[in-house]
């Protein structure tokens, strides 16, 4: 990995982490199912537009539409909705810290329903994480978290698990950033019709909101996304994964540094497990990939070898 895939690995997992921060500010001064939908209308129509600047096209495969209506309902309404929900009651360090164990999440879940095998350091790191995630929920269980957003928090990341596993690629057939502006704009109309019914246009405008909402519009929105597949592109989306492990430590510090929120021990510890445990799953998946991939060149050869014996 060389040293500008290490720098644009820095740089996705620092923007995505800043996102709950930023979002944080949001839900304090505007309401937040409103205000995530205007953000996705204005990421997914600015997504679009460049998609378009580009050359690529409106025209999807059966697998492109699949994963652009899969994560515009999983990812962009219910995972972010719920979140942005929640992030009135709970703070922005402990929803990117349950946000974060999405990857522990679809390792055990490829474990569990999909009867994907997985080695010993992948399992280490799965137990790990899990015990980091458990001594945290203790920790702020007993000091007095808001269940009722605890609750929205982890339904919001059981749906980007679904949604994850439901769609494991949707980079083939080119139009990427197509497919990105898309999603957002049906995120953005799922939540419309919820936010329509259930909130007021009631917004407290401030210098801090407004920057707060062009931040995550344009940062977390589309330039994260811009440069993680620019990153998967350059190593691989495996290789690229890696840079998770970072989220918990970054979501925290990031909050505790811009919102004032306090770290407890419990927190500390829990934080460097999980990182850990995200690492050493993500660490085993590039093993293991690699170890495929060289087991498909053995193939190859032999193959080879077996055609110039028959020549």
């Amino acid at each position: 990995m060389d040293i500008k895939a290490i720098l644009m690995g820095l740089a996705f997992a620092f923007m995505w982490s800043s996102a709950f921060t930023s979002a944080r500010i949001i839900v304090a001064e505007a309401p937040p199912l409103s205000a995530l939908a205007l953000r996705f209308a204005i990421s997914g129509t600015l997504g679009i537009m460049l998609a378009l600047a580009l050359g690529q096209s409106w025209k999807l495969s059966r697998a492109q539409w699949k994963a652009t209506v899969i994560f515009g309902i999983c990812q962009n309404a219910l995972y972010l909705g719920l979140n942005f929900v929640a992030m009135q009651t709970v703070e922005a360090g402990l929803a990117a810290i349950i946000a974060s164990s999405m990857p522990l999440l679809v390792a055990l879940a490829g474990t569990l329903f999909y009867n994907e095998r997985i080695s010993g350091l992948a399992a280490a790191g799965l137990a790990a994480g899990l015990l980091g995630v458990a001594l945290i929920m203790g920790s702020r269980l007993s000091g007095g978290v808001d269940l009722g957003g605890l609750l929205l928090c982890g339904i919001g990341v059981l749906a980007l698990t679904f949604a994850t596993l439901s769609v494991r690629s949707a980079s083939s057939g080119g139009n990427l950033m197509m497919v990105v502006g898309l999603q957002m704009v049906i995120g953005s109309a799922a939540l419309t019709l919820v936010a329509i019914p259930l909130e007021t246009w009631d917004v407290t405008w401030s210098t801090r909101l407004t920057f707060a909402f062009v931040y995550t519009t344009l940062v977390p929105g589309l330039a994260a996304t811009f440069v993680w597949f620019l990153l998967v592109e350059r190593i691989g989306a495996v290789r690229a994964a890696t840079f998770h492990f970072l989220n918990p430590f970054l979501g925290v510090a990031i909050a505790a540094v811009f919102l004032g929120e306090r770290l407890g021990i419990f927190d500390l510890i829990g934080v460097t497990i999980i990182m850990f445990g995200i690492l050493a799953v993500q660490l085993s998946r590039h093993a293991d990939a690699g170890h495929k991939g060289g087991s498909r060149q053995k193939g190859r050869r032999i193959a080879a070898a077996i055609r110039r014996g028959k020549g």
